[in-house]
């Protein structure tokens, strides 16, 4: 009779070490860690392409020397819009969001985009200048001061009078991206719900996180219209985690 207990209640262990083991193994192989996202994150919205490709069609209208995407690329670089984007963690892939683009970001690029159009306009206009014999000084104090006794203004202040928006409108960005929700995290898909008070109800973007980076990156439909700015991942720094 011992006997018989024995080898039962070694059965039963054996069958226990076993449905253990199993478990373990699935729990390995067939689920996925989710993807903790919180805190507090600094993005960066890429402006150059955009500004440059503007500020290059202004000046290929304007019958004179020939101006290559190359050349702008010279004089404006690394012009960008901070986001920030908090991320709190409520469950286990789930949680609540706020996004929002930094107004005084906007101004600062916007600025430099400005001052680097100069440089590239008074490249422009000494060659248009030496084009037309002109024997005086082409450095930039001196163009600046003939474009200021030509138009009444400085360079910047010029562009900005007659060359379309270099960037999209504060409005545009802020529409696009300002708002809060709640989020869930499923494998590399991040899917933000919006508030119903904000023009974006809903974004599906690709998450990738290493460290202290977040990049994240909308799938756009190409047969719909989109802004330069649209198609390009945005790259998130974390500058807080979530307070646990």
């Amino acid at each position: 009779m011992k006997k018989i207990l024995k080898n039962a209640l070694i059965i039963t262990l054996l069958l226990m070490l076993g449905l253990s083991t199993a478990a373990l193994a699935y729990l390995h192989f067939f689920t996925q860690e989710v993807m903790d996202v919180s805190g507090e994150w600094a993005g960066e919205l890429d402006m150059t392409e955009q500004a440059a490709v503007t500020a290059l069609a202004w000046l290929q209208d304007i019958e004179a020397v020939p101006v290559s995407l190359e050349d702008m690329g010279a004089y404006m670089q690394n012009l960008t819009v901070q986001v920030r984007l908090n991320m709190k963690q409520t469950a286990q892939g789930e949680g609540t969001f706020q996004c929002s683009v930094l107004p005084e970001s906007y101004e600062i690029c916007s600025e430099a985009a400005y001052e680097a159009f100069a440089g590239a306009f008074h490249m422009f206009l000494a060659e248009r200048l030496r084009m037309a014999g002109y024997e005086g000084s082409t450095d930039r104090e001196a163009l600046e001061v003939l474009v200021t006794e030509s138009f009444g203004m400085s360079t910047v202040s010029y562009l900005r009078s007659c060359v379309p928006d270099l960037l999209p409108a504060l409005e545009e960005l802020q529409a696009q991206y300002d708002g809060n929700g709640t989020y869930g995290v499923q494998e590399d898909i991040l899917s933000r719900q919006f508030d119903n008070d904000t023009p974006v109800a809903a974004r599906t973007e690709r998450c990738i996180r290493s460290g202290v980076t977040l990049i994240l990156s909308e799938e756009v439909n190409p047969a719909v219209s989109a802004s330069f700015y649209e198609y390009y991942p945005i790259v998130y720094t974390l500058k807080q985690p979530q307070n646990q």
